[in-house]
């Protein structure tokens, strides 16, 4: 494993990536960059891929989810999104975190090691995913005959125009996020395309003028659609809440009041502390206390789940070509799809109970592999509050003391925050939140992160001294 982590390494190294910036520049300077990222990213996700029929339709659109947690966008140059980076991202975690990897990302010189191995390998889950859809054909083109592999109307070359479209827009997207990482811009390219989905997606549920369909005239967004009901004389308080039971998908004023709930209770949520008492060594009788976050595992089990289904969901329209592979795909995604709406609770029980079951379960286990991987566990945290030299009052200055006492504050706070997350995704889901639950989690979270670090620039910039302080300058 180890080999295979250096041959990788060696091969991120010789790919062409972004540098750090020799001198720090301006914030003002970083969010234009910042600003610049996010238009290209926008631009690909709205210019079609050459040389193909259709945007991938062979089992419907792409599920809202998939295409806010993987920013996707069905047919254009940003048709993989961050899939490839996030999913990468996830094994070489898992990887480090069971100890199949043995690396130390407190060491600058493995923690480079583990970057360059992740570039190579979200590359390799490109070209894979690129020549899934390649290969299943009638992703993009229509079929000829029963095969179909070879049976499509596009010839070889076409296909390999397309595979190399899919495979270098994607590593655009890797190195736009990555200059912003080395200090070009502001926080991560990943969290601004996650929240550019999120925000797109809010954004044409409630202006979007397009009709539903060609057999509907009805606009698809709600504000379009209000107006447009006043002027046809077909306005009631149902139409209005739930848009009738014919079109009950389609956005409507529940799901508009559910979102401002769910991101003002977001919002609140994420200020919530949990203190642990605790003293240092050197005052002796001066006391403090050491805030942990109520959301102690803030989004992160439930971006697992969701990019554990969007994967799925990937391999079984990838897999179209074998029934028996997509069968057994088919069945999972079945059960692991999001709830759709209130309706579904009465219409399909079973399934949603099965759903809430899994995704509950699915969500514990992450968050609890999640701290252990972070270092959010007893006893990375014993190991920090020492070597600050910070201690509990009344107990004896031992890392095995300190973790018995934290796991007693961690463990069930991570239960705890994880299972309220989880209902807070599940009930936005079934209100038909804009931007579903899971993408309003996520893009709270965000915009929180952004502010956090633009306060923090702006305070370096304020006041220089600070930069030599924190090593900054």
């Amino acid at each position: 494993m180890a080999d295979t982590l250096g041959f990788l390494a060696k091969i991120g190294e010789r790919l062409p990536g972004a540098e750090r910036p020799k001198r720090r520049p301006s914030l003002g300077m970083r969010l234009v960059y910042t600003g610049i990222a996010l238009v290209l990213y926008l631009f690909m996700a709205s210019v079609p891929l050459y040389g193909i029929k259709h945007a991938p339709r062979l089992f419907g659109e792409l599920p809202q989810i998939v295409q806010i947690v993987f920013a996707m966008a069905g047919g254009t140059l940003a048709q993989l999104g961050i899939g490839p980076i996030v999913t990468a991202g996830l094994i070489m975690q898992i990887l480090v975190g069971s100890k199949l990897l043995k690396l130390d990302l407190s060491k600058s010189e493995e923690r480079r090691k583990f970057t360059l191995a992740q570039k190579t390998l979200a590359l390799i889950i490109a070209g894979v995913e690129a020549g899934g859809y390649v290969i299943a054909g009638p992703q993009f083109w229509d079929l000829t005959g029963p095969n179909p592999v070879f049976d499509v109307d596009a010839s070889a070359w076409i296909r390999f125009l397309v595979w190399l479209q899919l495979v270098a827009a994607t590593y655009l997207i890797m190195l736009l996020d990555e200059s912003l990482q080395m200090g070009w811009g502001i926080g991560s390219g990943i969290s601004l395309f996650i929240l550019a989905g999120v925000a797109r997606d809010v954004f044409n549920r409630m202006f979007s003028p397009l009709p539903v369909s060609s057999t509907n005239p009805q606009p698809f967004g709600f504000i379009p659609y209000l107006v447009w009901s006043l002027r046809d004389g077909s306005v009631s308080i149902e139409n209005i809440m739930i848009r009738s039971s014919q079109t009950m998908y389609l956005p409507s004023l529940m799901g508009l009041i559910a979102l401002f709930i769910v991101m003002i209770t977001l919002i609140y949520l994420q200020r919530m502390k949990v203190y642990i008492p605790v003293t240092t060594q050197r005052l002796r009788g001066i006391r403090t206390r050491v805030p942990l976050q109520f959301l102690y595992v803030t989004n992160l089990p439930v971006l697992l789940v969701s990019i554990l289904y969007s994967d799925l969901y990937i391999f079984y329209t990838l897999s179209s070509y074998n029934p028996t592979i997509a069968q057994m795909f088919g069945w999972a995604i079945y059960y692991m799809r999001p709830i759709s709406g209130f309706y579904e609770l009465f219409s399909n029980p079973g399934r949603v109970f099965i759903y809430i079951l899994i995704y509950t379960l699915l969500a514990l286990a992450f968050g609890l592999m999640w701290i252990e991987v972070a270092g959010l566990n007893p006893s990375g945290q014993a190991e920090r509050l020492i070597q600050s030299g910070l201690e509990i009052p009344g107990l004896r200055r031992n890392p095995k003391v300190l973790e018995m006492i934290l796991g007693k504050y961690i463990y069930p706070l991570t239960i705890l925050s994880t299972l309220i997350v989880v209902a807070i995704v599940i009930v936005a889901d079934i209100f038909m939140t804009y931007g579903t639950g899971t993408g309003i989690l996520l893009a709270v979270g965000i915009v929180e992160q952004f502010y956090t670090l633009i306060v923090y620039e702006r305070a370096l910039e304020a006041y220089p001294i600070l930069k030599r302080i924190l090593g900054e300058a």
